[in-house]
């Protein structure tokens, strides 16, 4: 962050592990008191959080295992400016690189946004919190649930033409689809499938505050029905007294 073409202000957010040599490192060093497990959301919640209230009009949330190119601040800020509209949020493109930082020619999928790759402008902001309020359950996939507000809520967003993140890669599938073999300490790929089945699987009332907290302002939230609760069919009936009875 602090070779960026632009002045940036870095915030990191040590999440119950800090190291006093970072203090020194010319960066804000936020250290909570204890490791919250859930793939960083609470770290990303509370630096986000504390950068608006301080007043910052753009708002980056870099992982570990990402590193912006120079002009990545420069290259978001020009891509929002040349917007028809205002514009809300931005999205980078990135590189996946090998642990040897070298590139793998690896296309993104069409339908992720990775939580780097997102640059949020102060009409995002009303979003960011959510990062530390999702369920623990869901947090692998936070990115993905972020990005899918984002669209639900209708935010305006610009695109970055050209790479300017670079993701350094553990996943096993990234590998396996060059045919080369992944490192010991590589990771499976984010369990989609089971933690929709399991949001899913919530009686309506627990879905409905789920989703809330995952940040969607729709009115249905889906889950199962509760015994007492209407039936979905629209029959009028409860629903422990028609298709909860089967």
């Amino acid at each position: 962050m602090r070779n960026q073409t632009l002045r940036t202000d870095h915030f990191l957010v040590a999440d119950g592990f800090p190291q006093d040599w970072i203090d020194t490192a010319g960066v804000r060093h936020l250290k909570l008191d204890r490791n919250h497990a859930d793939n960083g959301n609470t770290p990303r919640g509370v630096g986000a959080l504390l950068a608006i209230a301080e007043g910052y009009s753009a708002i980056g949330l870099l992982d570990a295992d990402n590193w912006y190119s120079p002009d990545h601040v420069e290259a978001c800020l020009s891509a929002a400016s040349r917007a028809s509209v205002y514009c809300d949020y931005v999205i980078a493109q990135r590189t996946f690189r090998r642990l040897d930082e070298s590139i793998m020619p690896i296309s993104e999928d069409a339908n992720h946004v990775d939580t780097s790759c997102l640059f949020f402008l102060r009409g995002a902001f009303s979003v960011l919190p959510h990062w530390a309020m999702m369920p623990r359950r869901l947090s692998p996939a936070c990115d993905r649930v972020i990005s899918s507000v984002l669209v639900e809520r209708k935010l305006v967003a610009a695109r970055v033409a050209k790479p300017t993140v670079h993701f350094q890669t553990l996943y096993k599938a990234h590998y396996r689809a060059l045919g080369e073999t992944p490192p010991p300490e590589g990771t499976r790929s984010v369990p989609i499938r089971k933690m929709n089945e399991w949001l899913g699987s919530l009686p309506r009332r627990e879905g409905e505050i789920a989703r809330r907290l995952m940040g969607f302002t729709a009115a249905e939230a889906g889950g199962k029905p509760q015994r007492n609760d209407k039936c979905p069919c629209g029959s009028g009936r409860k629903y422990k007294q028609c298709h909860g009875a089967a």
